[in-house]
């Protein structure tokens, strides 16, 4: 990349994953900053004898990378894509997803080396991704120190929780060491906060459950915009069944995998974060897509894939309920993310099971992914909002770059 110029220009944000990498490129220059980037994309399969990259304007295609450093080679490749689109015009900063923030972070904040040895000691809270979002700044903070990296933190957004909303059932000490539950997604709750009460006015300023429906899934609660309460909590693994995590889990259900069938801690968190959730039960996917299209299939493959989504889909109706309780009523009840963006099925299913509280949905608004897909004789008003966490972040950065300058 280009070297930088003292005032903002363009912003790279960077989402980084255990086998892919998003990113997309923001105008900087642009008063407020554009939800839409200039242009995106990704590159998948990282590690996988098939890594592929897709762009805005450019097909998806396979790529090669280096096999023994594909990450780093991920990077190198991003950084090219970048280099040959710049057309004249530099990066100002790099704007990165970081999961955890810990008890330290809640605000954006631009990386040093000492920061960055903070949010190393988060990894072990979110090893899905933490380690993966910190690689890419400790390879930048060393090749390009001209530029600005800051980390914009999953774990800021729930910083209004009530102490009773953070606080675990464990010995007092336990809380003073930092062991607290600290809720995530916060990127995308943020975006909500910003552009619900946008398309919804007053309404999305009462009571309102945001459900992100992902790959990974949380729910946050929401009371004049500001998180009192979320599903995930000390970790990623707390909450909602998942694509490949279990949700929350009874704790003797770790003890005895450890005890009785000997499996390593290694072992056991490989069982929690990678081989659970709808992939572990169904044996078949973590995308509920495919499920869906085997649930009736003869057999142990259409039953598992029933059970499945059954299990999938009750939990996030017990805990939209949990949620209802403690705000103490519901206004709004908002899907986000890939299947809560995308998935008309799920949708349905949920709020079927939310019936008993009049919440009524619009079949046709719902197939088609409307922004509002409730019926008119529904207790609840029920939205469908993409999500635009890359935007959250080219914001924040851009706020500390424009600190940097004033």
């Amino acid at each position: 990349m280009p070297p930088t110029s003292t005032s903002p220009d363009l912003i790279l944000v960077l989402n980084c994953g255990s086998s892919s990498i998003k990113y997309a490129v923001f105008d900087a220059q642009a008063e407020p900053v554009p939800r839409s980037p200039l242009w995106k994309g990704k590159v998948e399969g990282i590690g996988s004898p098939d890594p592929r990259a897709d762009e805005t304007g450019i097909a998806s295609a396979p790529i090669p990378l280096d096999a023994k450093q594909p990450y780093h080679a991920a990077l190198e490749f991003i950084r090219g894509r970048v280099i040959a689109r710049l057309e004249g015009r530099q990066i100002s900063a790099v704007a990165h997803r970081v999961v955890h923030g810990g008890s330290k972070y809640f605000d954006a904040v631009r990386v040093d080396n000492h920061v960055l040895d903070d949010l190393k000691c988060y990894i072990p809270l979110a090893p899905l991704h933490q380690p993966f979002a910190l690689e890419a700044i400790e390879i930048l903070l060393r090749e390009r120190p001209d530029i600005v990296q800051v980390a914009c933190f999953d774990t800021g957004f729930h910083h209004t929780l009530p102490k009773v909303e953070q606080m675990l059932p464990l010995p007092y000490a336990a809380w003073e060491r930092g062991l607290r539950r600290y809720g995530f997604h916060g990127l995308s709750y943020a975006y909500m906060a910003t552009t619900l009460p946008e398309r919804h006015g007053d309404a999305a300023c009462g009571l309102t459950i945001v459900a992100h429906l992902g790959s990974g899934a949380s729910l946050c609660a929401m009371r004049g915009l500001q998180s009192v309460a979320t599903t995930m909590g000390f970790s990623a693994l707390d909450g909602l069944m998942m694509g490949t995590r279990t949700g929350a889990l009874d704790p003797g259900a770790v003890i005895y995998l450890m005890e009785i069938e000997k499996l390593t801690l290694e072992e056991v968190g490989q069982v929690l974060y990678r081989q659970s959730g709808l992939l572990g039960v169904s044996g078949l996917s973590a995308d509920p897509r495919i499920l869906i299209e085997h649930e009736y299939d003869p057999g142990e493959t259409g039953e598992r894939a029933r059970i499945a989504l059954a299990l999938y889909v009750r939990r996030i109706v017990r805990e939209i309920g949990a949620l209802v309780a403690t705000l103490g009523g519901l206004d709004m009840l908002v899907f986000t993310a890939g299947i809560g963006e995308h998935n008309a099925v799920i949708r349905d299913r949920i709020c079927n099971g939310l019936a008993f509280f009049g919440v009524h949905l619009d079949t046709a608004a719902n197939v088609s992914n409307a922004p509002v897909i409730s019926s008119s004789q529904s207790a609840v008003t029920v939205a469908v909002e993409p999500t635009n966490e890359e935007w959250i972040a080219a914001v924040s950065a851009h706020a500390l770059l424009d600190e940097g300058t004033s």
